[in-house]
Protein backbone atom coordinates (compact mmCIF):
# COMPACT_ATOMS: atom_id res chain seq x y z
CA UNK A 1 0.00 0.00 0.00
CA UNK A 2 1.59 3.44 -0.76
CA UNK A 3 2.02 6.56 1.42
CA UNK A 4 -0.83 8.00 0.29
CA UNK A 5 -3.64 5.02 0.87
CA UNK A 6 -2.32 4.80 4.58
CA UNK A 7 -2.35 8.16 4.75
CA UNK A 8 -5.49 8.75 3.96
CA UNK A 9 -7.04 5.21 5.88
CA UNK A 10 -4.99 6.71 9.24
CA UNK A 11 -6.91 10.37 8.67
CA UNK A 12 -10.27 8.62 8.08
CA UNK A 13 -9.75 6.90 11.46
CA UNK A 14 -8.35 9.77 13.36
CA UNK A 15 -11.46 11.33 12.28
CA UNK A 16 -13.80 8.82 13.03
CA UNK A 17 -12.19 7.84 16.18
CA UNK A 18 -11.73 11.00 17.77
CA UNK A 19 -13.07 14.22 16.02
CA UNK A 20 -16.19 16.02 17.97
CA UNK A 21 -19.17 15.96 15.94
CA UNK A 22 -19.60 19.37 15.96
CA UNK A 23 -17.10 20.03 13.53
CA UNK A 24 -19.37 20.32 10.38
CA UNK A 25 -17.20 22.05 8.41
CA UNK A 26 -13.63 20.69 9.36
CA UNK A 27 -13.78 17.08 8.84
CA UNK A 28 -12.91 14.00 6.68
CA UNK A 29 -15.46 15.17 3.96
CA UNK A 30 -13.64 18.96 3.42
CA UNK A 31 -10.77 16.89 3.88
CA UNK A 32 -11.42 14.59 0.73
CA UNK A 33 -12.71 17.76 -0.98
CA UNK A 34 -9.35 19.59 -0.77
CA UNK A 35 -7.16 16.98 -1.54
CA UNK A 36 -9.53 16.63 -4.58
CA UNK A 37 -9.16 20.08 -5.12
CA UNK A 38 -5.46 19.89 -5.06
CA UNK A 39 -5.10 16.74 -7.98
CA UNK A 40 -7.16 19.43 -9.75
CA UNK A 41 -4.60 21.58 -9.91
CA UNK A 42 -1.82 19.16 -10.26
CA UNK A 43 -3.07 17.90 -13.39
CA UNK A 44 -2.70 21.22 -14.90
CA UNK A 45 0.49 22.70 -12.93
CA UNK A 46 3.98 20.90 -13.95
CA UNK A 47 5.07 19.35 -10.38
CA UNK A 48 7.39 16.66 -10.23
CA UNK A 49 5.76 13.26 -8.85
CA UNK A 50 7.48 13.46 -5.12
CA UNK A 51 6.56 17.47 -4.79
CA UNK A 52 2.67 16.17 -5.72
CA UNK A 53 3.21 13.63 -2.74
CA UNK A 54 3.83 16.30 -0.30
CA UNK A 55 1.25 18.66 -1.45
CA UNK A 56 -1.46 15.50 -1.04
CA UNK A 57 0.43 14.44 2.03
CA UNK A 58 0.14 17.71 3.88
CA UNK A 59 -3.63 18.08 2.42
CA UNK A 60 -4.58 14.95 4.14
CA UNK A 61 -3.24 15.78 7.76
CA UNK A 62 -3.75 19.96 7.18
CA UNK A 63 -7.00 19.82 9.68
CA UNK A 64 -6.51 16.55 11.73
CA UNK A 65 -5.23 19.16 14.82
CA UNK A 66 -8.89 19.46 15.53
CA UNK A 67 -9.04 16.39 17.05
CA UNK A 68 -7.18 17.88 19.74
CA UNK A 69 -8.39 22.17 19.67
CA UNK A 70 -9.47 24.85 16.70
CA UNK A 71 -7.33 26.77 17.74
CA UNK A 72 -3.41 26.51 16.22
CA UNK A 73 -4.59 23.33 14.46
CA UNK A 74 -2.25 23.79 11.77
CA UNK A 75 0.83 23.13 14.23
CA UNK A 76 -1.06 20.34 16.01
CA UNK A 77 -1.55 18.43 12.84
CA UNK A 78 1.85 18.75 11.54
CA UNK A 79 2.85 17.24 14.46
CA UNK A 80 0.25 14.14 14.10
CA UNK A 81 1.77 14.07 10.39
CA UNK A 82 5.25 14.16 11.29
CA UNK A 83 4.67 11.18 13.90
CA UNK A 84 3.09 9.31 11.11
CA UNK A 85 5.53 9.88 8.60
CA UNK A 86 8.19 8.73 10.83
CA UNK A 87 6.67 6.18 11.65
CA UNK A 88 6.52 4.90 8.19
CA UNK A 89 9.86 5.93 7.51
CA UNK A 90 9.73 8.49 5.37
CA UNK A 91 12.82 10.74 4.49
CA UNK A 92 13.48 13.51 7.03
CA UNK A 93 13.71 16.30 4.62
CA UNK A 94 10.67 15.41 3.03
CA UNK A 95 8.64 15.29 6.33
CA UNK A 96 10.24 18.58 6.66
CA UNK A 97 8.79 19.99 3.72
CA UNK A 98 5.20 18.87 4.30
CA UNK A 99 5.35 20.49 7.86
CA UNK A 100 5.74 23.22 5.96
CA UNK A 101 3.45 23.29 3.92
CA UNK A 102 0.75 22.21 6.32
CA UNK A 103 1.54 25.18 8.02
CA UNK A 104 1.23 27.04 4.86
CA UNK A 105 -2.66 26.38 5.29
CA UNK A 106 -3.01 29.14 7.87
CA UNK A 107 -5.87 32.23 6.36
CA UNK A 108 -3.22 34.69 7.49
CA UNK A 109 -0.40 33.02 5.55
CA UNK A 110 1.49 33.90 1.93
CA UNK A 111 2.84 31.30 0.11
CA UNK A 112 6.49 31.80 -1.03
CA UNK A 113 6.73 29.23 -3.47
CA UNK A 114 4.11 26.74 -6.07
CA UNK A 115 3.51 24.18 -3.47
CA UNK A 116 2.50 26.59 -0.85
CA UNK A 117 0.29 28.24 -3.25
CA UNK A 118 -1.34 24.43 -4.74
CA UNK A 119 -2.06 23.93 -0.98
CA UNK A 120 -3.49 27.21 -0.10
CA UNK A 121 -5.51 27.38 -3.06
CA UNK A 122 -6.99 23.76 -2.74
CA UNK A 123 -7.68 24.52 1.11
CA UNK A 124 -9.47 27.94 -0.42
CA UNK A 125 -11.16 25.93 -3.39
CA UNK A 126 -14.50 26.04 -1.79
CA UNK A 127 -14.89 29.66 -2.28
CA UNK A 128 -16.08 28.75 -6.26
CA UNK A 129 -17.77 25.92 -5.40
CA UNK A 130 -21.68 25.81 -6.79
CA UNK A 131 -22.19 24.86 -3.55
CA UNK A 132 -20.39 27.54 -1.46
CA UNK A 133 -23.80 28.57 0.09
CA UNK A 134 -24.19 24.75 1.95
CA UNK A 135 -20.56 24.91 2.96
CA UNK A 136 -20.50 28.15 4.29
CA UNK A 137 -23.75 27.38 6.32
CA UNK A 138 -21.68 24.06 7.79
CA UNK A 139 -18.55 26.72 8.54
CA UNK A 140 -21.22 29.12 10.76
CA UNK A 141 -23.31 25.98 12.61
CA UNK A 142 -19.47 24.76 13.44
CA UNK A 143 -18.56 28.27 15.01
CA UNK A 144 -21.58 28.25 17.07
CA UNK A 145 -21.40 24.77 18.14
CA UNK A 146 -17.99 25.87 19.34
CA UNK A 147 -18.50 29.07 20.80
CA UNK A 148 -16.30 30.52 18.89
CA UNK A 149 -19.03 33.30 17.85
CA UNK A 150 -22.89 33.36 16.46
CA UNK A 151 -23.52 35.33 13.49
CA UNK A 152 -26.85 37.01 12.44
CA UNK A 153 -27.84 36.62 8.25
CA UNK A 154 -26.51 40.24 7.63
CA UNK A 155 -23.20 39.50 9.76
CA UNK A 156 -22.75 36.12 7.81
CA UNK A 157 -23.36 37.16 4.13
CA UNK A 158 -21.43 40.57 4.87
CA UNK A 159 -18.30 38.52 6.39
CA UNK A 160 -18.47 36.17 3.45
CA UNK A 161 -18.33 39.14 1.23
CA UNK A 162 -15.43 40.81 2.60
CA UNK A 163 -13.43 37.64 2.44
CA UNK A 164 -14.02 36.96 -1.34
CA UNK A 165 -13.46 40.29 -2.12
CA UNK A 166 -10.63 41.95 0.00
CA UNK A 167 -9.16 39.44 1.82
CA UNK A 168 -8.65 36.13 -0.28
CA UNK A 169 -7.03 35.22 -3.58
CA UNK A 170 -6.03 33.15 -5.35
CA UNK A 171 -2.35 32.19 -6.25
CA UNK A 172 -2.08 29.32 -8.80
CA UNK A 173 -2.54 30.01 -13.17
CA UNK A 174 -5.05 26.98 -13.02
CA UNK A 175 -7.26 28.39 -9.87
CA UNK A 176 -7.13 32.20 -11.38
CA UNK A 177 -8.47 30.92 -14.98
CA UNK A 178 -10.37 28.52 -13.74
CA UNK A 179 -11.78 29.26 -10.19
CA UNK A 180 -11.61 32.81 -10.16
CA UNK A 181 -14.69 33.08 -12.60
CA UNK A 182 -17.00 31.01 -10.23
CA UNK A 183 -15.19 32.49 -7.27
CA UNK A 184 -17.06 35.65 -8.99
CA UNK A 185 -20.39 34.05 -9.08
CA UNK A 186 -20.28 33.74 -5.65
CA UNK A 187 -19.62 36.85 -4.64
CA UNK A 188 -22.65 38.65 -6.66
CA UNK A 189 -24.72 35.61 -4.85
CA UNK A 190 -23.70 36.94 -1.79
CA UNK A 191 -24.04 40.70 -2.96
CA UNK A 192 -27.83 39.81 -3.73
CA UNK A 193 -28.33 38.54 -0.90
CA UNK A 194 -27.62 41.50 1.13
CA UNK A 195 -29.24 44.12 -1.23
CA UNK A 196 -32.73 41.58 -0.99
CA UNK A 197 -32.05 41.54 3.26
CA UNK A 198 -31.09 45.29 2.93
CA UNK A 199 -34.95 45.81 1.12
CA UNK A 200 -36.45 43.38 3.55
CA UNK A 201 -35.44 45.46 6.28
CA UNK A 202 -36.47 49.08 4.98
CA UNK A 203 -39.64 48.06 4.07
CA UNK A 204 -39.80 45.96 8.09
CA UNK A 205 -38.98 49.32 9.66
CA UNK A 206 -42.07 50.74 8.05
CA UNK A 207 -43.93 48.34 9.52
CA UNK A 208 -42.39 47.89 12.96
CA UNK A 209 -43.01 52.05 13.36
CA UNK A 210 -46.72 51.29 12.74
CA UNK A 211 -46.70 47.91 14.92
CA UNK A 212 -44.29 49.07 17.26
CA UNK A 213 -47.00 50.02 19.81
CA UNK A 214 -49.79 47.43 18.96
CA UNK A 215 -47.50 44.19 18.35
CA UNK A 216 -44.07 44.76 19.52
CA UNK A 217 -41.83 41.67 19.80
CA UNK A 218 -40.82 40.16 22.64
CA UNK A 219 -36.82 40.55 23.73
CA UNK A 220 -35.91 36.81 24.08
CA UNK A 221 -33.47 38.27 26.77
CA UNK A 222 -36.48 39.34 28.64
CA UNK A 223 -37.90 36.15 28.61
CA UNK A 224 -34.91 34.11 29.60
CA UNK A 225 -34.58 36.73 32.77
CA UNK A 226 -37.93 35.38 33.91
CA UNK A 227 -37.60 32.30 33.15
CA UNK A 228 -34.33 31.86 35.11
CA UNK A 229 -35.43 34.14 37.90
CA UNK A 230 -38.85 31.88 38.10
CA UNK A 231 -36.81 28.67 38.00
CA UNK A 232 -34.54 30.04 40.64
CA UNK A 233 -37.42 30.89 43.10
CA UNK A 234 -38.92 27.50 42.37
CA UNK A 235 -35.62 26.22 43.66
CA UNK A 236 -35.15 27.84 46.41
CA UNK A 237 -38.35 26.98 47.58
CA UNK A 238 -37.73 23.51 47.38
CA UNK A 239 -34.62 23.83 49.18
CA UNK A 240 -36.56 25.74 52.00
CA UNK A 241 -39.47 23.04 51.74
CA UNK A 242 -37.00 19.97 52.50
CA UNK A 243 -34.76 21.96 55.16
CA UNK A 244 -38.10 22.03 57.03
CA UNK A 245 -39.26 18.30 56.80
CA UNK A 246 -35.55 17.42 57.85
CA UNK A 247 -35.90 19.18 60.89
CA UNK A 248 -40.23 18.27 61.28
CA UNK A 249 -38.53 14.44 60.96
CA UNK A 250 -35.53 14.81 63.24
CA UNK A 251 -37.42 16.65 66.11
CA UNK A 252 -40.24 14.98 65.40
CA UNK A 253 -38.08 11.75 66.62
CA UNK A 254 -36.50 13.25 69.57
CA UNK A 255 -40.03 13.89 71.01
CA UNK A 256 -41.08 10.20 70.03
CA UNK A 257 -38.14 8.81 71.83
CA UNK A 258 -38.56 11.57 74.84
CA UNK A 259 -41.86 10.31 75.51
CA UNK A 260 -41.15 6.64 74.81
CA UNK A 261 -38.05 6.23 76.80
CA UNK A 262 -37.12 9.19 79.05
CA UNK A 263 -40.23 10.65 80.37
CA UNK A 264 -41.58 7.23 82.29
CA UNK A 265 -38.13 7.02 84.18
CA UNK A 266 -38.67 10.00 85.31
CA UNK A 267 -41.27 9.63 88.01
CA UNK A 268 -38.63 7.29 90.57
CA UNK A 269 -36.55 10.08 93.02
CA UNK A 270 -33.12 8.96 91.56
CA UNK A 271 -33.98 10.69 88.16
CA UNK A 272 -35.62 13.71 89.52
CA UNK A 273 -32.62 15.42 88.06
CA UNK A 274 -33.01 15.05 84.84
CA UNK A 275 -36.47 16.70 84.91
CA UNK A 276 -35.74 20.32 83.73
CA UNK A 277 -33.16 18.89 80.85
CA UNK A 278 -35.38 16.69 79.68
CA UNK A 279 -38.18 19.39 79.66
CA UNK A 280 -35.90 21.54 78.25
CA UNK A 281 -35.16 19.38 75.27
CA UNK A 282 -38.82 18.55 74.41
CA UNK A 283 -39.67 22.17 74.78
CA UNK A 284 -36.80 23.23 72.03
CA UNK A 285 -37.98 19.92 69.84
CA UNK A 286 -41.88 21.22 70.01
CA UNK A 287 -40.95 25.01 69.28
CA UNK A 288 -38.62 23.41 66.28
CA UNK A 289 -41.67 21.94 64.71
CA UNK A 290 -43.72 24.68 65.67
CA UNK A 291 -41.17 27.08 63.10
CA UNK A 292 -40.93 24.58 60.53
CA UNK A 293 -44.27 23.96 60.19
CA UNK A 294 -44.69 27.83 59.91
CA UNK A 295 -42.17 27.87 57.27
CA UNK A 296 -43.91 25.23 55.08
CA UNK A 297 -47.26 26.30 55.97
CA UNK A 298 -49.01 27.61 52.76
CA UNK A 299 -50.48 31.81 52.46
CA UNK A 300 -52.69 31.86 50.12
CA UNK A 301 -54.23 35.73 49.48
CA UNK A 302 -57.76 35.25 47.87
CA UNK A 303 -59.43 38.22 46.64
CA UNK A 304 -62.46 38.92 44.26
CA UNK A 305 -62.33 41.65 41.64
CA UNK A 306 -64.11 42.91 38.32
CA UNK A 307 -63.35 43.05 34.67
CA UNK A 308 -62.70 46.65 35.17
CA UNK A 309 -59.83 46.13 37.65
CA UNK A 310 -58.36 43.19 34.75
CA UNK A 311 -58.81 46.32 32.29
CA UNK A 312 -56.27 48.39 34.69
CA UNK A 313 -53.75 45.73 35.19
CA UNK A 314 -55.03 45.89 39.17
CA UNK A 315 -55.14 41.77 38.87
CA UNK A 316 -52.53 39.06 38.49
CA UNK A 317 -53.95 36.36 36.76
CA UNK A 318 -51.04 34.39 36.51
CA UNK A 319 -51.73 33.82 40.43
CA UNK A 320 -54.36 31.17 40.93
CA UNK A 321 -55.49 32.68 44.49
CA UNK A 322 -56.91 35.79 42.56
CA UNK A 323 -58.42 33.81 39.50
CA UNK A 324 -59.88 30.56 41.80
CA UNK A 325 -63.18 32.52 42.66
CA UNK A 326 -63.69 33.37 39.37
CA UNK A 327 -66.15 31.89 35.94
CA UNK A 328 -64.06 30.26 33.62
CA UNK A 329 -66.10 32.67 30.91
CA UNK A 330 -64.99 35.91 33.14
CA UNK A 331 -61.62 34.09 33.29
CA UNK A 332 -60.86 33.42 29.40
CA UNK A 333 -61.71 37.00 28.63
CA UNK A 334 -59.38 38.37 31.52
CA UNK A 335 -56.75 35.67 29.85
CA UNK A 336 -57.89 37.12 26.65
CA UNK A 337 -57.21 40.45 27.71
CA UNK A 338 -53.80 39.26 29.62
CA UNK A 339 -51.91 37.98 25.92
CA UNK A 340 -52.80 40.40 23.61
CA UNK A 341 -50.63 42.90 25.69
CA UNK A 342 -47.14 42.66 26.29
CA UNK A 343 -46.77 45.22 29.03
CA UNK A 344 -49.61 43.23 31.01
CA UNK A 345 -48.33 40.10 30.71
CA UNK A 346 -44.80 41.26 32.04
CA UNK A 347 -46.42 43.55 34.61
CA UNK A 348 -48.05 40.31 35.87
CA UNK A 349 -44.84 38.33 35.56
CA UNK A 350 -43.38 41.11 37.63
CA UNK A 351 -46.11 40.80 40.19
CA UNK A 352 -45.74 37.18 40.34
CA UNK A 353 -41.97 37.26 40.98
CA UNK A 354 -42.31 40.15 43.48
CA UNK A 355 -44.21 38.21 45.81
CA UNK A 356 -43.02 34.91 45.23
CA UNK A 357 -39.77 36.46 46.29
CA UNK A 358 -41.72 37.73 49.75
CA UNK A 359 -43.02 34.05 50.07
CA UNK A 360 -39.51 33.12 50.15
CA UNK A 361 -38.42 35.81 52.19
CA UNK A 362 -41.06 34.95 54.72
CA UNK A 363 -39.96 31.01 54.22
CA UNK A 364 -35.91 31.28 55.11
CA UNK A 365 -36.82 34.20 58.12
CA UNK A 366 -38.81 31.41 60.04
CA UNK A 367 -36.13 28.79 58.43
CA UNK A 368 -33.70 31.00 60.21
CA UNK A 369 -35.15 30.78 63.23
CA UNK A 370 -36.32 27.29 63.46
CA UNK A 371 -32.45 26.52 63.26
CA UNK A 372 -31.23 29.02 65.81
CA UNK A 373 -34.45 27.43 68.24
CA UNK A 374 -32.69 23.83 67.12
CA UNK A 375 -29.45 24.56 67.48
CA UNK A 376 -30.01 26.58 71.03
CA UNK A 377 -32.19 23.90 72.65
CA UNK A 378 -29.65 20.83 71.68
CA UNK A 379 -27.07 23.23 73.12
CA UNK A 380 -28.65 23.95 76.19
CA UNK A 381 -30.34 20.38 76.76
CA UNK A 382 -26.82 18.79 76.82
CA UNK A 383 -25.02 21.33 78.87
CA UNK A 384 -28.55 20.80 81.16
CA UNK A 385 -27.92 17.11 81.40
CA UNK A 386 -24.44 17.30 81.90
CA UNK A 387 -24.48 19.95 84.46
CA UNK A 388 -27.45 16.93 85.93
CA UNK A 389 -25.56 14.28 86.14
CA UNK A 390 -22.25 16.77 87.72
CA UNK A 391 -24.50 17.85 90.00
CA UNK A 392 -24.90 14.79 91.71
Amino acid sequence: MDILQKAKDYVETLFKDKLSSVYFYHNFIHTTFTVNKAEEILKNTPVSEKDQEKVLLALWFHDTGYIECAKDHEENGAEIAKSFLQKENYPENDINDIVQLILATKITYVPQNLLEKIVKDADCSHFASHDYNDISDALRKEWELTNVRCFSNDEWNAGNLDMLKNKHQFYTDYAKNTWQPLKEKNIKKIEKKLEKEEGKKDNSENKKDKDKEKDPKPDRSVDTLFRVTLSNHTRLSDIADSKANILLSVNAIIISVCLSVLVPKLDTPKNSHLIIPSFILLLSAVLTIIFAILSTKPNVTKAKFSMQDVADRKVNLLFFGNFNRMLFDDYQSAMNILIKDRDYIYDSMVKDLYYLGKVLDRKYRLLSITYQIFMAGIVISVLSFGYAFLSL
